[in-house]
C-alpha cells in the first residue's frame, strides 16, 4: 500500500502540456513539475514556452519549451516524435490548448473564424489525443487530461456581463462541451489499454499577479461573485491540485470523470 503523499508524486513521468505557457498553462505546467515530472511546455508562442522552461529549470524542475501548431499535423507529429526520441515515453498529455478567435455572438460569427478555430478546438485535440494515445496503448499505461469550463457543463450566463461589452462567444461554448465528450470517449475505449481520461472543467479565472489577464471591469466582476458561493474567482493555485490529483496514482481509479473547477458556481 502507497504512503498517501507519494501517491501524488509524478517522478518518472513524462508530460506535454499544450498551451503551456499561456493562461492556466503556466500553473499546469508548474505543478507537474512540482510533483517531479518532466515537462514538455508546448505551444506555438515557443519564446514564452522556453522562458517558462527556463524559469522551471532554474528551480530544479525539469523542463523544455517545445514548438506546438495544432492546426498543423505534421507540427504534432514532430513534438511527439521528439518526445520520444528524447525521453522515450509519454506518460501524461493536458489538453490545455484553446483558440479564442470565434468568441463572437452567433450573428457575428464568420464561417471562416469557426473553422480557424475549430482547427485548434476541435480538430487539433482530437489530432495531437490520436498521435499520443496510440504510444499510450503500446505501452499499456498513459494519462490524458482535457481543460474544458464550466461553460462545457452550462450555458453562458449572460447577466453576469450587464452592458460591459463583454460576452462569451457560442464557439467557445460549443468548443468545450465537445471537450468533455471526447473525455469519455476517450475513458470508455481505451480504459481496457489502462488509459485514463479525465476533464477538468474551471469558472473564472483572476490572477491576483499576473496583470495582464488580471479581470478589472467591476461590474462584471460582482456579478460573477454574487452569484459564486465562494465568493471569488480562481487564482493561479487552484487548478494546480486538481492538475496533480488527476495526472498522479492518487486518481489511478479515477477514468471519464469531468471534475469542476468553479467555486461552487454551477451547485445553484
Amino acid at each position: 500500500m502507497m504512503n498517501v503523499m507519494n501517491m501524488f508524486r509524478l517522478d518518472g513521468k513524462v508530460a506535454i502540456v499544450t498551451g503551456g505557457s499561456g493562461l492556466y498553462g503556466e500553473h499546469i505546467s508548474t505543478a507537474l513539475g512540482e510533483a517531479g515530472a518532466l515537462v514538455i511546455v508546448a505551444s506555438r508562442g515557443i519564446e514564452q514556452c522556453e522562458k517558462l522552461a527556463a524559469n522551471l529549470r532554474s528551480r530544479g524542475i525539469q523542463a523544455v519549451g517545445r514548438s506546438l501548431d495544432l492546426a498543423d499535423e505534421q507540427s504534432i507529429e514532430a513534438l511527439v516524435e521528439q518526445t520520444i526520441e528524447e525521453f522515450g515515453q509519454i506518460d501524461i498529455l493536458v489538453n490545455n490548448a484553446v483558440s479564442r478567435v470565434g468568441l463572437n455572438d452567433i450573428e457575428q460569427t464568420t464561417s471562416s473564424g469557426w473553422l480557424q478555430a475549430q482547427m485548434v478546438n476541435g480538430l487539433g485535440t482530437m489530432l495531437i489525443s490520436k498521435v499520443v494515445v496510440s504510444r499510450m496503448r503500446n505501452r499499456n499505461e498513459g494519462n490524458i487530461i482535457n481543460i474544458s469550463s464550466i461553460q462545457g457543463i452550462l450555458g453562458p450566463h449572460f447577466p453576469v456581463y450587464g452592458d460591459t461589452g463583454m460576452s462569451s462567444g457560442i464557439e467557445y461554448t460549443y468548443a468545450k462541451w465537445g471537450i468533455v465528450g471526447i473525455t469519455r470517449w476517450l475513458a470508455n475505449y481505451y480504459g481496457k489499454y489502462n488509459i485514463r481520461a479525465n476533464c477538468i472543467s474551471p469558472g473564472g479565472y483572476n490572477p491576483t499577479q499576473n496583470g495582464d489577464y488580471k479581470i478589472t471591469n467591476e461590474i462584471f466582476l460582482h456579478n460573477y461573485l454574487e452569484r459564486t458561493p465562494l465568493g471569488r474567482m480562481a487564482d493561479e493555485d487552484d487548478i494546480k491540485g486538481a492538475i496533480v490529483y488527476l495526472a498522479s496514482p492518487a486518481s489511478k481509479y479515477v477514468t471519464g470523470h469531468n471534475l469542476v473547477l468553479d467555486g461552487g458556481w454551477s451547485s445553484w
